[in-house]
């Protein structure tokens, strides 16, 4: 009996890899149509009876302002062009200080960020943060820097039932993601944390303080960008 259920694991856990690797190898190339915090969303709209947007619009990392992309690095993981999908650091810091009783906060990478967005489901759990360490660390083999900003920028939440910098960028500023002024994209950045109740425009006390530390830590970065350019 305990070989059976121990060959029945072993396949589990084979055809998982398997399928897995190549969820992640096909989204290398093809964009990425919709997350799973998207459905989840739209379903809660759907059970609470409220209006359900879910505006979502693909663009190529070309025609997205490197503003935006600056400032994300600058605001959520200013070693990502670095690191092999993890910053040690950031989490060693994150666990001290949540030891010591202060705000809860993650240590969460760019690369993480787009991993639980792309692949896995939003509540916190050890379930999750393992599969997204897994789907982390291949997706750090399989594609580039340039590929994990593109799926990040496209995919993560910017607002209520706003997805990606294109439909951000035309909700908050009326314009396309190409043509984020420094100031916007900033402030785009600065709502990350909690977009469903922050706002980038027009922007609370508090948002515009982010939004200036952002601004200065992209003056301090200069033109680096995913690519060191």
């Amino acid at each position: 009996m305990l070989r059976r259920l121990f060959k029945f694991f072993y396949k589990c856990v084979l055809w998982f890899l398997v399928l897995s690797f190549f969820w992640i190898l096909l989204y290398k190339w093809l964009p990425v149509p919709l997350t799973p915090l998207m459905v989840i969303r739209y379903a809660e709209g759907q059970t609470s009876q409220t209006q359900t947007s879910w505006n979502h619009d693909w663009v190529p990392l070309d025609r997205i302002s490197r503003n935006i992309q600056l400032a994300v690095i600058c605001s959520e993981d200013q070693h990502f062009v670095g690191h092999n999908g993890f910053d040690l650091k950031a989490i060693e810091r994150a666990i001290s200080e949540n030891k010591k009783g202060h705000r809860i906060r993650g240590g969460s990478t760019i690369s993480q960020q787009t991993a639980k967005n792309v692949f896995l489901w939003p509540q916190r759990s050890w379930l999750r943060k393992g599969l997204e360490t897994y789907f982390t660390f291949v997706m750090e083999l399989v594609w580039s820097k340039e590929r994990i900003m593109e799926v990040y920028l496209n995919s993560i939440e910017m607002g209520k039932g706003i997805y990606g910098i294109e439909a951000a960028s035309r909700h908050w500023f009326g314009k396309s993601a190409g043509k984020l002024t420094k100031d916007e994209a900033a402030a785009i950045a600065a709502i990350l944390p909690n977009p469903r109740n922050y706002k980038a425009n027009p922007a609370s006390h508090y948002i515009q303080g982010r939004k200036a530390w952002i601004v200065r830590q992209m003056g301090i970065y200069g033109n680096l960008t995913y690519d060191g350019k």
